[in-house]
């Protein structure tokens, strides 16, 4: 794996997040879930296949859509679009192998979820972990 994304956000079918690892603190992960949730919905009005990526100042944000989650990472613009596709499709597959089986009986709480970070060092920029890890 390649380490090119900065946040990134689990969302389920009604925009909660179900994971999110975001070190701004600026952002609230379940504001930003439903946000792109109906975002989402109403890209999947007027195209098919919804909403894939956009951009926002020096970042850009990638969705990827797998068994109704959406998986969402942000990157600095300069990394290719193909790559950070591919680093966000290996997210996916390695969340549904470890949780699966809770995702079948899943009642709401988050917190299962929370060790998923861990899974996935190897896809995270290592500023911003060395960042955290100043301040933690």
């Amino acid at each position: 794996m390649v380490k090119i994304l900065q946040d990134i956000w689990i969302l389920n079918p009604s925009g909660i997040a179900v994971f999110s690892r975001v070190y701004d603190p600026k952002i609230n992960e379940q504001l930003f879930g439903a946000l792109m949730s109906a975002l989402n919905a109403y890209a999947e009005k007027l195209s098919e296949d919804g909403i894939s990526n956009f951009e926002l100042s020096n970042l850009r944000f990638t969705i990827v859509k797998k068994n109704q989650l959406l998986f969402i990472a942000s990157s600095k613009k300069k990394n290719k679009e193909k790559k950070i596709v591919q680093e966000l499709q290996n997210v996916s597959e390695k969340f549904f192998e470890l949780y699966s089986k809770e995702l079948d009986n899943w009642d709401g709480e988050i917190t299962k979820f929370k060790s998923f970070e861990s899974k996935i060092e190897d896809s995270l920029e290592e500023t911003l972990k060395k960042f955290h890890n100043a301040f933690w």
